[in-house]
């Protein structure tokens, strides 16, 4: 007894083990999938199509109720009765066969339809039913119900190269299958039996016939009501619909390199596809201006969200602007978009106050000079009118003073990922475009700047939803991050100066434009009371284009997407974050009690403690002269503060400022004395800057040329002598100009004024 109970559990033993050990099909967990980018709703964005050609998207997490109902009723009622072979399913498809004559039905599962399609569908002979059943019991052994059903609706025909369930809900519905209508939910059950009916030209009539019944047998078993089947069954068959191609940049970047076949991004379709509209115009118009090139990022600073992102919109032909690169995350020259970075931190750090006047002159550091876009120096100008007119120079000094490798290691805690040199290598033109930056990144920043300033802290930036990135605390506080902002709501609008000011429609705006040397690309990134905007134009295989610059090229297109997105109240000054300080109303450093004085705000915690430099008391005598107590009784002296730059500023200084009066001369008896309480000259030299070395070239008789040297002076009609070295050249009046000729080497220029004045200048000719 014991043999024959052996003999007859070994094949039932058998069979379990190979239930439990026999390997499943690859296939099961190795296909190639499509990738699809959807919108923060689920809406599709983009789409690639799989490696074997299919449009196969990933599968759903489970199944829709409805098409989980309609399909079971369509292909096995028995489901969650069966281990994934129906004995009653057979027999009434061999009864049925048997009474036709020929193959009518198959008495498949849908478990043993799922194994078919892992074999790759094979012929339907009596020897591949047989290993189509074997396969069925194995995945009923190690599947679930559930997942059985999720692993044949992602596998299934729909139609031409549509796989699965997701794929054909979209192709051919434009929803995601959890939106499928019972009309619809039917059809997708019943078209894998036909799946070539669903095209145009085909027996359509037939495949409404048979969704029709589906949808009356539904209705007898109760899944829906007498008007839900009349509704259902006016349904008209669907077509196949394209789908879209809003963010196919975006899609590479996201995709590169395999990962998920479905990408939940942050973005809104609805706005995407209008920021693409009003991008496609832009550049046409761009494009008859040889700029081929666009790319817009949009980011909700409410919940820092990227919300539109157009890697790159090409007007051109694309194999020679590089349509096919994503631009958008691209590192690029950053032009001037880096300075209200500069300018937060320097406040932070006490460096300036929004009012201090930063030097606007004639400038080199090491032979780098520094140049402001009209070519034209201010003499000193406030730090918040520099930044919100882009000025060069002011930037470059401020940077100085600040300090290159300071900025450099704060930009890349701002989420500057490209910095990729040591700071020494970018120096001074760090601030200018000497570094690279992405657009996605700096409309970043911008969007973490305006979210600090409005919520005191601020997450960093995400594109795919339920990405929880690890936050750095943003370098910059939320009272420097409101000042930066107020002094970038000053820069002029292209096109209409300051007058959209005027207009009540007009929202305010904190934005920023930069170009890169070269003209090889222009940005413009701004913040309304909600979102950040950010473009960038230019081609992308880096050629110039002679009419590019961020003001005219893509600010018009930046300021075009804010009228799109509606007005905004801006963020108010966080008080609590800042504090109020007395300084001088024309230079904007502490009052001590020598100039009229305002209140100005700066951050709380910044620790700005220059009292002003700029300001000196003088003695005058009734005739407004300079005078002092060697040549002056106190009882005829009279005592005024007087606003004073260097002479240098000064010279640039009242060119724009007319108002401004330079010191009155000394009485001619006072000089003697003059020069020991007053040390520093009345003069500067504009060129050549100290310890330049300047090339003079010959002239074409073989002559060594000549270098002009300019020189300015506080007092007008103020006379110069000039020495070159221990030798006289002569005298200059009212303008200071003199054409030295000089051979290689070091020399020395001595300048003399008619109060006895001296200022001494070394300076290096090089050879040939």
């Amino acid at each position: 007894m014991a043999a024959v109970g052996l003999a007859l559990a070994m094949p039932v033993l058998a069979v379990l083990a190979a239930l439990q050990w026999a390997p499943l099909p690859a296939s099961l967990h190795q296909q190639p999938y499509a990738t699809l980018m959807l919108d923060r709703q689920g809406r599709p964005l983009a789409a690639r199509i799989a490696a074997d050609q299919q449009w196969r998207f990933a599968p759903v997490e489970r199944l829709p109720d409805k098409y989980r109902r309609a399909l079971i009723t369509f292909e096995d009622r028995r489901f969650y009765a069966h281990p994934g072979v129906d004995p009653l399913a057979i027999a009434r498809a061999a009864v049925a066969n048997a009474r036709a004559g020929r193959v009518v039905s198959g008495g498949s599962t849908l478990t043993m339809q799922l194994a078919r399609l892992l074999r790759d569908d094979p012929p339907r002979t009596l020897a591949e039913k047989a290993r189509e059943a074997l396969l069925a019991l194995q995945l009923e052994w190690h599947l679930s119900k559930d997942d059985i059903l999720v692993e044949y609706a992602s596998r299934a025909p729909f139609g031409g190269n549509t796989v699965g369930l997701r794929a054909a809900a979209w192709r051919y519905f434009q929803r995601p299958p959890e939106a499928l209508s019972w009309a619809e939910a039917a059809l997708l059950a019943v078209l894998p039996n036909s799946p070539a009916l669903i095209h145009p030209g085909r027996d359509r009539a037939r495949l409404r016939a048979k969704r029709d019944r589906l949808l009356e047998v539904l209705r007898r078993r109760g899944d829906l009501d007498g008007a839900d089947l009349r509704l259902a069954k006016l349904e008209p068959l669907p077509r196949v619909h394209e789908l879209p191609s809003l963010a196919p940049r975006l899609l590479d970047t996201l995709s590169a390199g395999g990962g998920d076949p479905l990408l939940r991004t942050t973005l809104d379709a609805d706005l995407q596809r209008r920021v693409r509209e009003l991008a496609d115009r832009h550049g046409r118009r761009l494009g008859r201006q040889g700029v081929h090139n666009l790319a817009v990022v949009v980011i909700d600073h409410r919940d820092l969200e990227t919300r539109a992102y157009l890697g790159n919109v090409q007007h051109g032909d694309a194999d020679t602007y590089g349509a096919a690169v994503d631009i958008a995350g691209r590192p690029r020259s950053t032009g001037s978009v880096l300075k209200p970075l500069l300018y937060g931190l320097a406040l932070d750090a006490g460096v300036i106050l929004p009012d201090t006047l930063i030097p606007d002159l004639p400038t080199n550091y090491g032979g780098y000079s520094p140049e402001n876009f009209d070519r034209e120096f201010r003499g000193a100008v406030p730090a918040h009118e520099a930044l919100a007119r882009s000025l060069n120079v002011p930037a470059v000094r401020l940077l100085r003073r600040y300090g290159v490798g300071r900025f450099h290691d704060q930009l890349r805690e701002l989420g500057m990922t490209t910095l990729f040199r040591p700071a020494d290598d970018y120096g001074l033109t760090l601030v200018l475009g000497g570094a690279e930056g992405t657009l996605e990144e700096l409309t970043a920043i911008y969007a973490r700047l305006i979210a600090t300033a409005r919520d005191g802290q601020a997450a960093p930036v995400t594109r795919l939803a339920g990405a929880t990135p690890v936050a750095a605390p943003f370098p910059i506080s939320p009272g420097a991050a409101w000042l930066t902002l107020d002094a970038l709501r000053d820069v002029a609008r292209p096109g209409t100066a300051r007058q959209w000011r005027l207009y009540r429609s007009s929202q305010p705006i904190a934005w920023k434009t930069g170009t890169s040397y070269g003209l090889r690309d222009a940005w413009a990134i701004g913040s309304n009371g909600r979102y950040t905007v950010g473009v960038w134009a230019g081609n992308g295989n880096g050629e110039p284009a002679p009419h590019l610059g961020g003001a005219d090229t893509a600010a018009p297109l930046m300021l075009d997407v804010f009228s799109l997105l509606g007005p905004a109240p801006f963020p108010e000054p966080p008080l609590n974050d800042l504090k109020r300080v007395r300084v001088c109303a024309d230079d904007g450093y502490l009052a001590g009690g020598r100039c009229p004085a305002k209140t100005a705000l700066a951050p709380l915690h910044s620790h700005f403690q220059t009292v002003t430099p700029h300001h000196r008391r003088v003695h005058l005598d009734r005739n407004g002269q300079r005078v002092h107590g060697g040549c002056q009784a106190v009882a005829g002296m009279a005592s005024r503060n007087w606003f004073v730059l260097p002479p240098a500023q000064a010279w640039f200084y009242r060119q724009r400022h007319p108002d401004y009066r330079p010191l009155p001369a000394w009485r001619s008896d006072c000089l003697a004395g003059a020069r020991a309480l007053d040390p520093s000259p009345p003069m500067a030299i504009l060129y050549p800057h100290a310890g330049a070395g300047l090339y003079i070239p010959r002239e074409l008789g073989g002559q060594r040329g000549q270098a002009v040297f300019r020189v300015v002076h506080e007092r007008d009609g103020a006379r110069l002598f000039w020495h070159l070295d221990d030798r006289y050249l002569g005298v200059t009046e009212h303008f200071h100009q003199w054409a030295i000729r000089a051979e290689p080497g070091w020399h020395t220029l001595t300048l003399v004024d008619d109060h006895g004045f001296r200022l001494q200048r070394r300076f290096k000719v090089l050879g040939d």
